[in-house]
């Protein structure tokens, strides 16, 4: 009698309710997927609405294995992969959406065209915390905006897991960076390089004349919508752009039209969705393994560890807001 191998995962039977660890058929790579080993799984603030079942836009249905983010090894190579081989040390946003299998299990047969390989000196748990971050960023200031070292940068929430890297990108592309956080978050962000403001202390008005002279940004990255994003409408220059990767709620867009900008929305979870898009998300990642190779990529980690046993206090952490950079659960070694 031929038996299937099996894997352990964290399996989510109810919205809201705990993981289940339990033991499952591992799968088979398909045409144009690879199997990979997973090592790490980076976990997302979306992560908590969709295991919520809050999160319209990226509900995954039940039973569901959750996880965006993920580094690991590649085990096996199914028909039509030419680009990837066993052993190969890989990252990318595979997964955790729309009925797609997460990352919060010990394998995953994934679209070889959303894989890029891992940088090659970063852990897998630097490597995991990258994916949705990076993409999320990437989209917005270079597809979008079209970053370059002419460009007076703002990144609101610049201390978060998008901001973070978008202070990044900015940087690598030349331009002059500034980023929003709570006083808290200051070192962080002057770490990054970028210079930091204090928006609870200021008003938009009062930095847009501190550090602009009253002209505005030429690009402004918004990371939490709301009165993040109608700030960012007052924040940037004459024919400017601003991008959000957070559009909820009803804004006013006189602010932007008076001053000729242009607003963007990112979405990227667009590809795993639809399938539409899947190859650009591995050239990005190739584009994130390339500036962090440079030495212009550094991601922000939580120093505390999880594995899949433990993945319900990882979200916990997060849920009451007591990170200090990205979640990572380590899966296998």
């Amino acid at each position: 009698m031929t038996t299937h191998p099996s894997m352990q995962a964290a399996v989510l039977e109810n919205y809201g309710a705990p993981f289940r660890l339990t033991s499952i058929a591992r799968p088979t790579p398909q045409q144009g997927q690879v199997l990979v080993k997973i090592m790490a799984s980076g976990i997302n603030p979306l992560d908590l609405k969709i295991r919520a079942g809050a999160a319209a836009h990226a509900r995954h249905p039940l039973p569901a294995i959750l996880g965006i983010d993920l580094a690991g090894v590649v085990a096996a190579v199914g028909p039509g992969v030419t680009d990837f081989r066993v052993g190969d040390e890989v990252y990318g946003m595979t997964g955790g959406v729309g009925g797609v299998q997460g990352s919060l299990a010990e394998y995953a047969s994934v679209d070889a065209n959303l894989l890029a390989l891992k940088p090659s000196h970063f852990s897998m748990r630097e490597a995991a915390s990258l994916p949705l971050a990076f993409i999320t960023a990437w989209e917005g200031l270079v597809d979008r905006a079209g970053v370059n070292e002419s460009h007076t940068v703002l990144v609101q929430g610049g201390a978060g897991g998008v901001g973070s890297i978008a202070i990044q990108i900015a940087r690598a592309f030349g331009a002059k960076v500034y980023a929003t956080g709570a006083a808290v978050r200051t070192e962080t962000i002057r770490q990054l390089g970028a210079i930091p403001i204090d928006h609870e202390r200021m008003t938009v008005e009062d930095y847009v004349v501190e550090h602009t002279a009253g002209r505005g940004f030429n690009v402004v990255f918004d990371t939490a919508g709301g009165a993040s994003l109608d700030a960012s409408f007052n924040a940037v220059a004459r024919f400017g752009h601003v991008v959000s990767a957070l559009g909820w709620g009803t804004h006013a867009l006189a602010p932007l039209s008076f001053r000729a900008a242009t607003y963007s929305g990112v979405f990227t979870l667009l590809p795993l969705l639809t399938g539409e898009g899947r190859a650009h998300h591995g050239e990005i990642m190739r584009e994130a393994t390339r500036l962090a190779e440079a030495g212009k990529i550094k991601p922000l980690l939580d120093p505390r560890e999880f594995t899949l046993d433990t993945v319900g206090e990882a979200y916990t952490l997060i849920e009451q807001r007591q990170t200090q950079g990205k979640v990572v659960v380590r899966i296998n070694g």
